[in-house]
């Protein structure tokens, strides 16, 4: 059996891809995400919780922040890669699970793995999970 605790921000980007495959998306074009970060636990912290869903929103909220209102082309973290939904979902996965390894998040140290899902429209998402 699982837990699972979920917070939702969102966030708002412009980039382009390389490759034909992208078609008009080559250009220049912007995207705005509704971000679902996913904490999953075999067993709860002796308060009964996966993770405190407060500093779980203000994580994501700090991660999604440093990414909106940017044109992540000119971000020399990505080093030119296609910042696909897929690679955007990986980026703030691995930024949550570093928050939990580091013991940001208090009560997380039962979180086992980390699903964050972002969703482009009502019927396009990707997601990505780790274990952390």
């Amino acid at each position: 059996m699982t837990f699972t605790v979920t917070v939702r921000d969102h966030m708002m980007i412009a980039h382009s891809f390389t490759g034909e495959s992208f078609g008009p998306a080559q250009r220049l074009h912007g995207a705005t995400f509704i971000v679902d970060a996913a904490f999953e636990a075999e067993d709860l912290d002796p308060s009964g919780v996966v993770v405190d869903i407060g500093q779980a929103a203000a994580a994501l909220a700090e991660i999604t922040g440093s990414l909106t209102y940017r044109n992540l082309d000119d971000d020399p973290q990505f080093g030119g890669a296609n910042t696909t939904t897929e690679v955007l979902c990986k980026v703030i996965a691995d930024r949550l699970a570093q928050r939990v390894l580091d013991g940001v998040l208090a009560s997380s140290q039962q979180v086992r793995s980390i699903t964050v899902t972002l969703h482009e429209s009502h019927i396009a998402w990707a997601s990505y999970s780790r274990s952390v």
